[in-house]
Formats: structure tokens, C-alpha cells, sequence
């Protein structure tokens, strides 16, 4: 258990140190105009306070994801936690930071814009058709979690409610901003803190459970290598380049860049600290159980639903709909947001009017709505990778962006390389990439990884 308290305080204290440091080297400017003003358009661009924006976005890049990643991610055991801890404080944090502060210094651009200004226009169409498959997968995979648990408690066929939530999610998608998203997405995020933080609190006072430390022997229930399979298992609590896709949605109602560091970096620890408990949660309820193996290979929502119902007996119930069903069904929502967004801002089309929104959201839909028949487990590591090399891109980015204006770049650069190196030694052995042995494949991910970093830093000399 004191390994879980160090990493949480960790994580704590990093927001007022690290998170202070990223601050002032970033240059931020209290008497600069934010885009939220400055664009103010009644959809996209609308100014909301600090309290509303950092709930919003957190809510907007959680959803399933700490929860059931670090579910899974607890087969690998305690190490987990460092992963948490450090993934987030120094790669997710950064990530970001970054992403949305230098989306609110170029107009609220998307990454495949900002992109662009940094890095060159060659990868920027990448970016965009990456960023917008990451958003269907998210959809797809969140709908798919959240209509399996309401199956699971309703007996409705899982069909009626993935059709549901789908048309909840094309009326969140084309609607402003702040009809919808901004009033009730902060009592969402809320209420996911307040899950989290209950089921930890009845997992410490419960004598029957004990969170494992990090000497702790045979809690490794998977076959698969830590590297790179935890690094990508847990995404959303360490570093995601989902969360790229979604900073511009509210650095567009940003109202002062003093409000980066709470709302972009602070959301990040803010999910890392959800992460870490849900991790803590798992290994200590399911110790030496076959059940936690199961879940690596499965939906996770029920696991989450026995857990709740134990922990917090009735309460479970109804902080497993608000955890499990409505904050990723709200994740789900803004991650279609975030494609339309990108799509438009690439092909220039005016989205003002309801009309042009729905032209582009509904193939969106379509496709996603199609993938939720796909084998979740399989939808989740597609992903996973996915959204690490958006996460990769846009730490080079924001390494060409530091090094531009003439400050400490290799706090992004460091994490970027390394992303790299996880990256390929991921898609290089993993079962749905090119299935090498692991040694061939770290071989060539530490080649490719330092070719990589030398073509950035010649470009950027």
C-alpha cells in the first residue's frame, strides 16, 4: 500500500512543481487574447470559466480510458503504478500541456494544423486522417463498453443501446459547444471523481483487500513482456494522443492562458491519479484470481460492475451506470467532435450552420457504428497504438515549438524519443502487427527510434 501512496502524492505534487516549470518556460502570457474571445463564433468558440473548461476536458479524455486500461494494465502488477506515475508527470502531462497550449496560441488550431506550422506540411494530412480514426475508434470502443454493462443490467439487446447512444452522440457532436458539453459534462466529471475516490476509500478500510507493493511476487497473470505491452495496455493514465485530438475543443473557450496548467496539465494528473487507483482497485480485488487474466481479453465493464457492487454494495450500482456508462458515452461524444472539427478545418469548410455540421458527422457515424461489432479487445490496441503515435507527433512538435522560441526543448523531446521507441517495438511484435521476436523487434525499434531522432534534430538545428 505505500507504494500506491508515494505514486499518489507524486502525482500530487507534481502539478505545483513540474507542471509549474512547464509553465514558465511554455511563456505564457495572462494579458494575451485567447481564441475564445478573439473567435468568438456561438459553436466552437465560446469563453467558459476555469472550473467548467478543466472538467469538461477531463471528462472529454477519460471516459473508459483509466479505467479499463489500468484494469488491464494491473495483470502486468505494481509496476503499473510506475508507469502511472512517471508516464504521466513527465510524457502525459507535457503531451498535454503542449497540445493545448499551442493550439490556443495558433486560433484554437487541431494538431494536424499546428503540426503543420512545426514539423512541415508533409506529415499534416497523416496527422488529420490519424486523429480522425482515433476519434471512431474511441467512439466505437466506449459505446461498445458502455452498451455491453447495459445489457449486462437491462437485458435489452446490446444492439437498442448502441443505437441509442449513437444518436445521442450525432446531437452532442453537431450542437454549440455549450448547450450540451458545457452545462452537464462538469457534473459528469465530478461524479467520475467521486466514483474513483469512493471505491478507493472502501478498498483501504476493507480489511479483505491489501494493494500489493512492488516486491509483490505472482501477480503477473500475462504472458506478455511489460515492454511494450503495459506502455500501450495503460494509455489514457500516462500518455494518449487522444487527448491531442480533444485539447483544441477547449483551448477554443479558454478564457486566459493562465488557465493552461490547470486544464490541460491538470486534467492529465487529475486522470493519472484516476488511473493509479483503478490499478490499485484490480490488483487488490482480483489477487491471485483467474478473473483478472480474463479481462486483458475482454470488456472489462463487468469486472468494474462486481467490484462497485462489492465494494460499495448498493452505490455500485449506480456509480458503475455514472462510470462506466455516461462519462465514456460523454468521451465518446467529443471524440466524433474532434474528427468533424479536424475534417473541416483541413477541407476549409464552414461549419457554422447545423446542416454542414451533420455533412460531416454522419459518415463519421456510420463508420464507427459499424466497428462496434468488431471484437473489442482488438478495437482497444488498434487504439492504443494509434493514438501513441498522434501522442509521438505531437511531442516532436512541441520539441520544434520550445526550440523555436529558445527554451528547454528536450522536455518534450525525451519523451517523444522514447514514445518512438514504444511505438515501433509495438507494432513490430505485437499479434496484430508484424509478429516479430521480441529481441529482432527492440533491435530494430531502437535503430529506427535513433534514425528518427537525428532526422528531427538536423530539420530543427
Amino acid at each position: 500500500m505505500y507504494s500506491f501512496f508515494i505514486c499518489f502524492i507524486l502525482l500530487i505534487a507534481s502539478y505545483f512543481v513540474y507542471g509549474k516549470f512547464i509553465e514558465r518556460i511554455s511563456g505564457v502570457d495572462e494579458t494575451r487574447q485567447t481564441p475564445a474571445f478573439r473567435l468568438q463564433d456561438g459553436v466552437d468558440y465560446i469563453p467558459m470559466s476555469t472550473v467548467k473548461n478543466f472538467l469538461v476536458h477531463f471528462l472529454n479524455i477519460a471516459g473508459l480510458g483509466p479505467i479499463f486500461g489500468a484494469i488491464q494494465g494491473a495483470l502486468f502488477g505494481p509496476v503499473a503504478f510506475i508507469w502511472i506515475t512517471l508516464g504521466t508527470i513527465f510524457i502525459g502531462g507535457v503531451h498535454d500541456f503542449f497540445s493545448g497550449f499551442m493550439s490556443m496560441r495558433n486560433d484554437g488550431y487541431t494538431m494536424p494544423n499546428i503540426i503543420s506550422k512545426y514539423m512541415g506540411t508533409k506529415i499534416q494530412k497523416i496527422m488529420a486522417v490519424l486523429i480522425v480514426i482515433t476519434g471512431i475508434l474511441v467512439s466505437a470502443t466506449f459505446a461498445k463498453g458502455a452498451a455491453d454493462l447495459l445489457t449486462t443490467l437491462t437485458d435489452i439487446p446490446v444492439l437498442i443501446w448502441i443505437t441509442v447512444i449513437f444518436i445521442y452522440f450525432l446531437i452532442a457532436t453537431v450542437f454549440p459547444v455549450d448547450k450540451i458539453i458545457g452545462k452537464i459534462y462538469p457534473i459528469f466529471g465530478a461524479l467520475l471523481l467521486l466514483m474513483a475516490a469512493l471505491m478507493t476509500g472502501a478498498l483501504i478500510l476493507n480489511p479483505a483487500y491489501a494493494i500489493p507493493e512492488f516486491t509483490t511476487q505472482g501477480l503477473y497473470l500475462t504472458d506478455k513482456s511489460i515492454f511494450p505491452y503495459l506502455f500501450v495496455t495503460i494509455a489514457c493514465g500516462a500518455i494518449s494522443g487522444f487527448h491531442a485530438s480533444q485539447s483544441p475543443i477547449v483551448a477554443r473557450c479558454v478564457e486566459n492562458e493562465r488557465d493552461a496548467r490547470p486544464v490541460f496539465y491538470g486534467a492529465m494528473v487529475l486522470e493519472g491519479l484516476v488511473a493509479l487507483c483503478w490499478a490499485a482497485i484490480a490488483m487488490a480485488f482480483f489477487h491471485g484470481q483467474p478473473q483478472l487474466a480474463v479481462i486483458y481479453g475482454a470488456t472489462p465493464s463487468v469486472g468494474v460492475y462486481e467490484m462497485a457492487k462489492t465494494l460499495v454494495g448498493p452505490i455500485g450500482l449506480v456509480l458503475t451506470i455514472i462510470g462506466v456508462v455516461i462519462c465514456p458515452i460523454t468521451s465518446g461524444d467529443t471524440a466524433l467532435r474532434s474528427s468533424r472539427i479536424t475534417i473541416a478545418d483541413e477541407l476549409n469548410l464552414n461549419h457554422e450552420k447545423i446542416i454542414s455540421r451533420l455533412k460531416i458527422a454522419v459518415p463519421l457515424f456510420l463508420v464507427a457504428f459499424g466497428l462496434t461489432f468488431v471484437d473489442f479487445s482488438l478495437i482497444w490496441r488498434y487504439f492504443a497504438w494509434s493514438q501513441l503515435i498522434v501522442a509521438t507527433v505531437v511531442l516532436y512538435a512541441a520539441s520544434a515549438y520550445l526550440k523555436k522560441i529558445g527554451k528547454h526543448y528536450f522536455i518534450a523531446l525525451l519523451p517523444a524519443i522514447l514514445c518512438t521507441f514504444i511505438a515501433f517495438g509495438y507494432i513490430l511484435q505485437a499479434p496484430e502487427g508484424l509478429r516479430l521476436p521480441s529481441m529482432i523487434a527492440n533491435i530494430i525499434s531502437i535503430i529506427a527510434t535513433a534514425i528518427a531522432t537525428v532526422i528531427f534534430l538536423k530539420k530543427h538545428n
